[in-house]
């Protein structure tokens, strides 16, 4: 069976990837992928490289060795447009994967990465909002996304049910392009949000994927990618490292 990576965050999540577009190429080739997503945080900065790279590895009879998927992901915020916050009241942030399956899909992955920045930045965080969503998905694949996205954070926080609710909102807008996304990094709650998103799936006829939520290429990278998370983050590698993910 193949397996092409869909969850992949470059160096161009800035402070959080720590892997190269051409070195994840050559990793791909290596290991048999016949595509490969870039899903960077809230930004398309490393897309024409991503894409021009793709077409510099082609096989004898011309065909490119690994399909570029280009997506990524994105910051979902209640509202965009509200920048006031307290203690109380803070910026409460999902993450949301999102990636083109044609160009209609391209153009509104550029109209939301942009929209972002115009009109949804707060701190470092291009935000966009559900509003948005509803707009520009035409030509988009969407999937549950990992422990920071709003399916698994609602079922952790406010069980199946609402998790449930969160899902067939996505389900209703994406259709036949949203997926269950199952990620195991060894977490307790992984484990419990995966349980539910299966059994979501068979209950809706929604189709699997698995993916890594991958920063950087190697194993022996970790090292180097816990460093830079932490100059990111302001914590010390003493704090396990799982809990500085999916922030």
């Amino acid at each position: 069976m193949k397996f092409s990576h869909l969850h992949v965050h470059t160096q161009f999540s800035l402070l959080d990837g720590a892997a190269s577009i051409q070195n994840l190429y050559k990793k791909a080739i290596a290991d048999g992928m016949p595509a490969l997503a870039i899903s960077d945080h809230g930004n398309m900065f490393g897309a024409f490289e991503f894409v021009a790279e793709a077409y510099k590895n082609k096989d004898e009879n011309g065909n490119l060795k690994v399909k570029p998927i280009v997506g990524c992901e994105f910051y979902i915020t209640e509202s965009r447009h509200q920048k006031t916050f307290t203690k109380e009241l803070r910026d409460k942030r999902h993450h949301q994967i999102l990636l083109a399956k044609n160009e209609q899909g391209y153009r509104n992955l550029v109209k939301l990465t942009s929209l972002g920045y115009i009109e949804g930045m707060y701190g470092k965080y291009p935000r966009i909002d559900k509003e948005l969503i509803l707009k520009y998905h035409e030509g988009l694949i969407a999937t549950t996304c990992c422990l920071g996205a709003s399916v698994p954070q609602a079922i952790l926080r406010k069980g199946e049910e609402e998790g449930e609710n969160e899902f067939k909102w996505w389900l209703n807008i994406f259709q036949d392009d949203y997926y269950v996304e199952l990620q195991r990094h060894g977490m307790a709650e992984q484990d419990k949000v995966n349980e539910v998103l299966v059994k979501l799936a068979r209950k809706y006829n929604v189709k699997i994927i698995a993916s890594n939520d991958s920063h950087y290429v190697e194993q022996d990278d970790f090292n180097a990618h816990d460093i830079l998370l932490c100059i990111n983050t302001g914590e010390k590698q003493a704090t396990p490292a799982f809990a500085r993910f999916c922030r």
